[in-house]
């Protein structure tokens, strides 16, 4: 095993696709995926993500972007982060959010954040092992555009 991570590249958007939609299976909503590979590459300017390579094959992602919240200021949010099946309990995952930490702070960002399902029980422990505070009071608020 020969993992690396690294910054994603345009020429990594195929791999990273269809790990998202592998992972939206995994949390049982692939019915909400409605990104298609076009979009993720006409947006290509907002699209940040960190990738996990074995052998330079993707096996792993983290999406993320910044945000500025007013009671706190300037925050790394993480969209998403998945490590396929056969790869889990190896470490990957701390890195991936290792390397989202240093980032962070080079931006000078005061706080990251983001959302954990909660049936997803192995990954609310791995971030209350991080020192995540997991709050279970803020409910998710969707609002779809047609544009």
């Amino acid at each position: 095993m020969s993992i690396e991570i690294r910054k994603a590249s345009e020429n990594d958007f195929n791999a990273i696709f269809e790990l998202l939609k592998e992972f939206a299976e995994f949390i049982k909503t692939p019915e909400k995926v409605t990104l298609t590979l076009e979009q993720m590459q006409k947006d290509k300017d907002y699209f940040n993500s960190l990738i996990a390579t074995d052998n330079n094959n993707v096996i792993g992602f983290a999406t993320y972007f910044f945000a500025y919240y007013s009671w706190t200021g300037k925050t790394l949010y993480i969209d998403d982060l998945f490590i396929i099946q056969q790869y889990r309990g190896k470490g990957i995952g701390t890195t991936l959010i290792n390397s989202l930490i240093n980032i962070a702070k080079q931006e000078n960002c005061k706080k990251m954040r983001w959302q954990v399902s909660n049936w997803n029980k192995p990954a609310i422990e791995f971030y209350k092992r991080l020192g995540a505070e997991i709050d279970g009071v803020e409910q998710n608020c969707l609002l779809n555009l047609t544009c």
